[in-house]
């Protein structure tokens, strides 16, 4: 028996493979999938399975594309409904694997087919537990993303209360193997650890402590902060089906544009992602660009930001195809090309960039109770502590609430490390205002400059 978790840091999303002799399974595939097949193939194994834990919101899936090259069949729990041929199991049903067993256990919750999925061994021990968005390190899944006229967050959260018990009837030392880790918006605080076991959870989870259903679905449907706008379009993708593979994607979608082209495109009020690191795009960019950069959760910035509309990027030289990629993993397939040699060829074409200043947490410590102060952390991180006086607009809403900000005032803006608030100022930028600055580093340098954040009084 073997198991491999392939861990997705952008979209904090975990795969995995498992094989026993030769026949081969995938959990829970992201839409790049030649990972997977080139593994199979280096261990000489056939993919005999592809076991969805339910419809996505948060990433379009690898398994039609699965399906069609290998054959695999997909598997999902009771109550599913697919625009696609599938397996749609039963609660309990056991499914062979070479020595081993999968056997499904429908935990709905999360969604209505919800399911996990237990590993037994050689010998039918239970060896592991894949519980897909249902439990998490520390955390459950969330009870609001698949709620709608018919059903809502409460009795789903209900459903979840009654799934968990079925997960803490389980051995302790069965080992979890989560579909999220720490950042995902699958749930509400997830824990850093990639893996975790029964006993754990059981001893450190808070969902899974000794309270009554109706205490339960209190905690379930409290404190819930707005999606990404992209969740509910990926399910959908994900419950229908598509056309386009991801290899076809990258090669429409990767089409090198010179510099006229690119500024016509621009005309037309696309939106232009620069797509480098924020340190570079502060020294320069173009004029009217957003900076979502790779080096961090590029694909959910993009789709917490936007809806699903056409793009234009920017790239250091060779990322094209990474950022393509990552855009389609999220179901934004409509790239319209990239500028080629980036924003030197901008430059040498003779249009003007523009810059952002930026200061070290030390000399911002000179302008606070002076200057105001632009905090971009999301709720739970500002009610740790923010800077006196600071305005609190977490990113995901700065957009819509841009008419409480003063273009003619001079706003510090930071975060906790440096690269949402690039992403704020770009889009400030883009709506018209000029008196910005960067603190570079945010609450993390602040703190080791010895600032100290206050707890605001409502936390």
């Amino acid at each position: 028996m073997y198991v491999q978790q392939l861990y997705t840091g952008c979209l904090a999303q975990a795969a995995y493979y498992v094989e026993s002799e030769g026949e081969a399974a995938i959990i829970d595939p992201l839409r790049d999938i030649q990972v997977y097949m080139d593994i199979a193939k280096a261990r000489n194994a056939q993919i005999k399975y592809i076991f969805e834990t339910h419809f996505h919101a948060d990433f379009v899936s690898g398994h039609i594309d699965l399906l069609k090259k290998t054959g695999g069949k997909i598997v999902y729990g009771p109550q599913s409904n697919a625009g696609y041929d599938i397996i749609t199991a039963k609660d309990g049903e056991e499914f062979k694997l070479g020595k081993c067993i999968i056997q499904v256990i429908h935990t709905p919750g999360h969604t209505i087919e919800s399911s996990c999925f237990l590993l037994k061994d050689e010998s039918g021990k239970i060896n592991s537990v894949f519980s897909g968005d249902t439990l998490f390190v520390g955390e459950v899944g969330r009870v609001d993303l698949a709620a709608s006229h018919y059903l809502s967050k409460e009795e789903l959260a209900s459903m979840l209360y009654d799934s968990l018990e079925k997960l803490k009837k389980l051995p302790d030392e069965v080992i979890v193997y989560p579909g999220h880790g720490a950042g995902s918006a699958c749930g509400k605080n997830i824990g850093k650890e990639s893996t975790t076991t029964i006993g754990a959870q059981k001893k450190n989870n808070y969902a899974l402590q000794p309270m009554d259903r109706k205490m339960f679905v209190a905690l379930m449907t409290d404190g819930l902060e707005t999606p990404p706008q992209y969740f509910f379009t990926d399910a959908v993708i994900n419950r229908k089906g598509y056309e386009n593979s991801i290899d076809t994607l990258l090669v429409q979608n990767t089409h090198a544009l010179d510099t006229s082209q690119f500024k016509k495109e621009m005309e037309t009020g696309i939106v232009v992602i620069d797509t480098r690191n924020a340190e570079d795009f502060a020294k320069e960019h173009i004029p009217g660009t957003v900076n979502v950069g790779l080096g961090g959760q590029f694909a959910i910035w993009v789709g917490s930001l936007f809806g699903n509309v056409p793009f234009l990027l920017v790239c250091d030289e060779g990322k094209e195809n990474e950022a393509v990629m990552r855009l389609a993993r999220v179901g934004y397939d409509s790239v319209r090309g990239y500028l080629k040699g980036g924003v030197k060829t901008w430059k040498d074409a003779g249009n003007k960039t523009q810059n952002v200043e930026t200061v070290e947490a030390s000399e911002f410590m000179k302008h606070i109770g002076k200057d105001k102060v632009v905090d971009v952390r999301n709720e739970g991180e500002t009610a740790k502590g923010m800077v006196k006086d600071a305005i609190s607009i977490p990113l995901v809403s700065l957009q819509s609430r841009l008419n409480e900000l003063d273009k003619n005032e001079h706003y510090y803006v930071h975060c906790a490390g440096g690269y949402r608030s690039m992403v704020a100022i770009s889009l400030l930028q883009k709506d018209g205002f000029t008196k910005l600055t960067n603190v570079n580093g945010g609450t993390a340098a602040m703190q080791k400059a010895g600032i100290k954040l206050e707890v605001p009084a409502e936390a």
